[in-house]
């Protein structure tokens, strides 16, 4: 069952406490402390379940997220029913920022999620009160952007075995072996992100298991037994 989040936001009475859910978000004076610390006295908890909607498309952007636990993928819908998977988020990522007042994007639960919900206006004014703050937020704009332009490249120009050895790559360990945690995505997630089909998808992962290159105990599960060759894929 979606879950839909309504916010009273006026920015011109930024005193003024707001209600979200059963919660009350009352704004803080300036604070030169941890980031973390500063947001976390204006953030709400929320909790969504798997496959529910955390805002839609065309929605009011009044409101950023992070991610406590789970994975959140954002999404659009083409004219013709295909779904487009722009990102997904991991635990500690935010999302949620936008150039307009809307989201051009829906965003929904991959996973079992629990967030922490920040009034957009609340976090304007406190980044602009604090550098520390200004400076987090500015990186993380940052990250998401060259995110999309990585996404953008990778759409365009590379093969669906680059695609998949690039998605395999990007949510592998950091570290030299590259151990792979169970994945909260499908494979039609996993098609949706790389603009692949999951028949394209399910074939090139049979390929990489034959090349000695990973090892699929599962749909989700998959060990990286090569991660030099792997690597040399997307090089």
């Amino acid at each position: 069952m979606s879950r839909s989040l309504v916010l009273a936001c006026n920015c011109a009475s930024e005193n003024e406490p707001v209600v979200v859910g059963h919660a009350v978000i009352r704004p803080k004076p300036e604070y030169h402390g941890n980031w973390e610390s500063l947001l976390a006295t204006t953030g709400s908890v929320l909790h969504f379940s798997q496959d529910s909607d955390i805002y839609g498309e065309g929605a009011e952007a009044d409101t950023l997220y992070r991610i406590v636990s789970g994975i959140v993928r954002t999404c659009s819908f083409l004219s013709d029913g295909r779904r487009h998977i722009d990102s997904f988020y991991d635990e500690g990522d935010m999302f949620g920022f936008e150039v307009g007042h809307v989201h051009r994007l829906s965003a929904e639960a991959v996973s079992d999620c629990t967030v922490i919900a920040y009034r957009r206006c609340t976090v304007e004014r406190l980044a602009a009160e604090n550098n520390v703050l200004a400076r987090q937020m500015f990186s993380c704009a940052m990250r998401n952007m060259a995110h999309a332009q990585n996404h953008c490249l990778l759409l365009a120009r590379k093969s669906a075995v680059e695609k998949v050895a690039t998605f395999l790559t990007e949510w592998a360990d950091p570290s030299p072996r590259m151990e792979m945690k169970a994945l909260a995505m499908t494979r039609q997630d996993i098609a949706d992100y790389l603009g692949l089909t999951i028949e394209t998808v399910s074939r090139t992962l049979s390929q990489l298991e034959r090349d000695a290159m990973i090892e699929l105990h599962t749909a989700r599960h998959i060990r990286i037994r090569n991660p030099v060759a792997l690597r040399a894929l997307i090089a």
